[in-house]
């Protein structure tokens, strides 16, 4: 899967993921009220509301976005029905020939791992069948609970060619609580995980890059300078573009000398962009004309980046 994500950002030109992060007040008045209309003030209600939001973001800028990363806590906060619109956004959009990274943050260890592993990148078996459950194609892990949380969801990326994006450095301001303390020979624990990281990348190779790769924020540059330099083989999953103050020029170093390497995330900088003074113009009944030029104008910003350094 890391090879067709690295051929969708080629054909793009664009090393940008737009996070499917819908908080209920980013859906416009409109489409709340046409999904409340059909199913009540319901968490059904609420579900559809995201589910046709999801729907005409996807549909105005699929052609521009080599991905899409859909945050599993903005549905399961809806149950059961949210869950199913968290599903009929991933299978809509791998329709659509984007790749799927679930955002679930998950760090057990053992048959929980396993299990969490089948349901999200394997399949599960039931009787004589086997089905997958969300099928996302590559999933983001928490590694505080060492191997035995990474190793059971490996396994499964060996056996279907999935992928990992692995927490080293977040892009939060209190992540430097635990990721920044030193070690006894003066590394920070987020350079450990970065070489583990690259060790275990080292098992999962998709061609020049692994299938494991590490989630390093925007909001921390020289960190990822750094952290480039121990995975050199892993792609580098980036949040904290845009709304959290990451720009194209500070993330040049996130990147290898094949322009490649990194794919920069957005979330509400592209999904809330109507309600944004520089897209303001467009209004809530155009929410996905917003969103398709907030992405032309990222693009634009991280590969004029790119560029000037070349």
């Amino acid at each position: 899967m890391i090879n067709k994500l690295i051929a969708n950002i080629k054909r793009t030109k664009a090393p940008i993921v737009v996070g499917l992060d819908p908080m209920l007040d980013y859906v416009p008045e409109h489409v709340r009220k046409k999904a409340y209309e059909e199913y009540g003030e319901t968490l059904e209600g609420a579900a559809e509301a995201i589910w046709q939001f999801n729907k005409t973001i996807v549909d105005a800028a699929y052609d521009l976005i080599p991905a899409v990363k859909p945050q599993i806590a903005m549905y399961e906060q809806f149950g059961t029905a949210g869950m199913k619109a968290y599903e009929k956004t991933v299978s809509y959009c791998q329709e659509k020939g984007l790749v799927v990274i679930g955002d679930i943050k998950r760090g057990d260890i053992g048959s929980t791992s396993e299990a969490y592993a089948a349901g999200h990148l394997g399949k599960v078996q039931v009787g004589s069948s086997t089905y997958a459950g969300f099928h996302e194609d590559f999933a983001t892990l928490n590694p505080y609970m060492g191997a035995d949380s990474v190793r059971p969801f490996m396994k499964v990326c060996r056996e279907e060619k999935k992928g990992l994006f692995i927490l080293v450095k977040t892009s939060n301001p209190s992540s430097g609580d635990f990721q920044d303390q030193k070690l006894k020979d003066d590394r920070c624990l987020y350079e450990l995980v970065g070489e583990k990281v690259a060790a275990w990348g080292e098992e999962l190779m998709g061609g020049d890059y692994s299938y494991i790769g590490a989630v390093v924020g925007a909001t921390y540059p020289e960190q990822g300078r750094m952290l480039r330099k121990v995975m050199p083989k892993a792609f580098i999953l980036v949040p904290g573009y845009g709304a959290q103050g990451g720009r194209g020029k500070d993330l040049v170093h996130f990147f290898n000398e094949d322009g490649l390497g990194a794919i920069v995330n957005s979330s509400r900088g592209i999904i809330a962009a109507y309600r944004q003074e520089a897209y303001e113009s467009y209004g809530p009944e155009n929410f996905g004309e917003a969103s398709r030029q907030a992405v032309l104008d990222m693009v634009s910003d991280i590969n004029g980046a790119l560029e000037a350094v070349r």
